[in-house]
């Protein structure tokens, strides 16, 4: 994978407890073009990796802008971007990739839960870009806890956008029932937060007959999965005949890196699809956010950094 070396051109404080950060390559050349909803790889201080949203205008190639949300329960990511990531600093970085892409549709609505705001910030500036009719619903805590309110408030599509605090008056609280409540074959639908919004505005557009291939989603990260009935298994490498044992405790992706077999990785909970990986046999317990539910039913792929076999043994095309 390409990397690419950034200085960290700016750093601004865009709510409480939300950051965001402006690279650009150190001796001001162009950056390679994205589309709206595409993300960056950012290698972190301490040697982690992690996925962000790219949020400023898609038509722009000096910057790209990200946003981070310290959270509490984050794996260190988070952490690592508010401590120790300041202006002038020099940060690696993927060229952009895009699994949440706009497809072609006479009408967009986008669907924001807190920092999920990001992909969807660059896609309301592509829409408006191109003239095409939308509408972003922004769900957040509070006002303090509203990144970009300020920027979305002066922009040309403001009227567009609908904010809703949770600690705010009924009023203006998303009505999801009735704004989904007709589908149209023209509109799609894009969601991006915490998985708990995303999940309830999908089971709500499920609920009123929403096509699924109307609906397109992004999670930031994976909800806590149930561990207490894992097994062992094993995989077989199909190149070699290999056979590694997975420990009840232990990911796929570690017990083949145990014994010197290495997959590439970065978001380690099946959110990014860096670690795909073909199954030859065997069937597996999907834990992803990545697959759709069709493409996880043809059990020919699976993510070894969290999903698991439900057979004795998954056949690997390694």
């Amino acid at each position: 994978m390409t990397q690419i070396a950034v200085k960290v051109l700016r750093r601004r404080q865009e709510a409480l407890d939300i950051a965001s950060f402006e690279l650009g390559k150190p001796d001001g050349s162009a950056l390679p073009g994205f589309s709206a909803g595409s993300h960056i790889d950012v290698q972190l201080p301490g040697g982690l990796t992690r996925q962000y949203s790219l949020c400023n205008d898609a038509a722009e190639q000096h910057r790209y802008r990200i946003a981070v949300l310290r959270d509490a329960n984050s794996r260190g990511g988070s952490a690592a971007m508010h401590d120790a990531v300041n202006e002038g600093d020099t940060l690696l970085i993927s060229e952009p990739r895009n699994h949440f892409p706009l497809v072609h549709g006479e009408r967009a609505l986008l669907f924001a839960g807190g920092i999920g705001v990001t992909p969807l910030l660059c896609m309301a500036q592509r829409l408006a870009a191109i003239g095409a009719d939308f509408a972003l619903h922004y769900c957040t805590r509070s006002p303090e806890r509203t990144a970009f309110a300020e920027e979305i408030a002066a922009s040309p599509w403001k009227d567009r956008a609908k904010f809703h605090f949770d600690d705010g008056p009924p009023s203006q609280k998303l009505q999801l029932e009735r704004v989904l409540a007709t589908p149209a074959p023209g509109t799609h639908l894009y969601i991006c937060g915490p998985t708990g919004f995303i999940d309830w505005v999908v089971k709500a557009a499920d609920r009123h007959g929403w096509p699924k291939d109307q609906v397109h989603l992004e999670y930031f990260g994976a909800a806590p999965q149930d561990t207490a009935g894992d097994r062992a298994f094993q995989v077989k490498i199909a190149s070699s005949g290999a056979v590694v044992e997975v420990g009840a405790d232990q990911t796929v992706v570690h017990a083949l890196q145990a014994h010197g077999i290495e997959i590439l990785t970065s978001c380690e909970q099946g959110v990014c699809g860096t670690c795909i990986t073909r199954v030859l046999q065997g069937e597996c317990d999907h834990r992803d956010l990545y697959f759709t539910d069709e493409e996880k039913a043809k059990q020919d792929q699976f993510t070894p950094c969290c999903s698991r076999a439900k057979t004795a043994m998954l056949v690997l095309d390694l």
